[in-house]
């Protein structure tokens, strides 16, 4: 953790950590259901907005690339978009693993496409 945010000052966690990681287990385990915790999503306008689309889209449900630019009001921002999810830093919490390719294929993913392929076969299931 020290390596990845040299600058910040670790602490030891309090007791409202054990209750915000239970949290965090419990959406991925169960991601139909809403996760309340507090987020400092950083990015530019555009990547919040792709974001937000992205946080609407259901358990078990996919966007193509070309939907989501549509979404956003912008179609012929389909590589922006693509860029804007393979930045997104918080995995499950913006699904961007539920944006696949406009012939329905399991495409890019920052975390690897067989973990792709393994959350969106899991959110079938539930």
């Amino acid at each position: 953790m020290q390596n990845r945010f040299p600058k910040a000052q670790l602490q030891r966690a309090g007791d409202g950590f054990a209750a915000l990681i239970k949290e965090v287990v419990e959406f991925i385990q169960s991601p139909g259901h809403r996760i309340n915790i507090p987020l400092d999503i950083q990015g530019t306008v555009f990547q919040q907005r792709v974001w937000s689309v992205l946080r609407q889209i259901k358990a078990g449900d996919t966007l193509s690339y070309s939907e989501v630019a549509e979404k956003i009001g912008n179609p012929d921002a389909v590589r922006a978009v693509a860029t804007a999810c393979a930045s997104n830093k918080l995995a499950v919490v913006i699904p961007c693993h539920r944006v696949i390719s406009k012939t329905g294929e399991v495409s890019g993913y920052r975390w690897g496409k067989k973990r792709k392929q393994q959350l969106l076969e899991a959110e079938k299931d539930q």
